[in-house]
């Protein structure tokens, strides 16, 4: 899985760049939130973001705001790593869209469970939205008749709702998404057909 590290200072991001790949995660950089935004809204965009706060032209609370009013369908969870460690920044991270924060100097292992509970937490976010659609699809292809239809036992006739009866075909292609292809099965063939033939 790809992280994003949107980290100005160097040696901060050659740090990260260093460790993530052991952890199994492929990196990609980014010196600010501009050149962030350029790397999410690609196509392979990464799903994770390791994203520091200050920073120039573009600092992490505006990066956060942009990415989640212009990313909506499968939105990167993004963990703001900052030396701003007051509360009152925890909480202005987070009620910016942040899904996590840690506080630098951070701890390795904290920092690599945390990644991996994103790492989760993405898959099934995916997940869901492969399932949303698929349903989506089979809804686009299914409409369903539902309820009592009233049919005629000798001509199989079906009454609509307008007290008119219908052929069995015109109905359903009016209640549905279904179109009809006329054949004519080996029964009706051998009772109708070949015994006009015959004649």
């Amino acid at each position: 899985m790809k992280v994003l590290v949107v980290e100005n200072d160097p040696v901060s991001q050659e740090i990260l760049a260093g460790v993530l790949p052991k952890w199994g995660y492929e990196v990609v950089r980014a010196m600010d939130g501009v050149e962030g935004m350029d790397k999410i809204m690609l196509p392979s965009s990464p799903d994770l973001v390791l994203l520091d706060w200050m920073m120039p032209r573009m600092d992490g609370l505006g990066f956060i705001r942009k990415v989640r009013s212009e990313v909506k369908d499968n939105p990167p969870y993004i963990i703001m790593l900052t030396s701003r460690n007051e509360k009152k920044h925890i909480v202005t991270g987070l009620e910016s869209g942040a899904n996590d924060y840690i506080t630098k100097p951070y701890d390795k292992d904290e920092l690599r469970v945390r990644l991996d509970v994103g790492k989760r937490m993405i898959e099934l976010q995916q997940a869901l939205l492969k399932k949303i659609c698929d349903l989506e699809s089979a809804l686009k292809q299914i409409n369903v008749l539902e309820g009592v239809i009233p049919i005629c036992m000798y001509c199989k006739k079906i009454r609509d709702d307008s007290n008119y009866w219908n052929q069995i075909e015109g109905y359903i292609a009016a209640h549905s998404n279904a179109t009809f292809t006329h054949g004519i099965c080996p029964e009706c063939y051998k009772k109708i057909v070949k015994e006009s033939i015959d004649k």
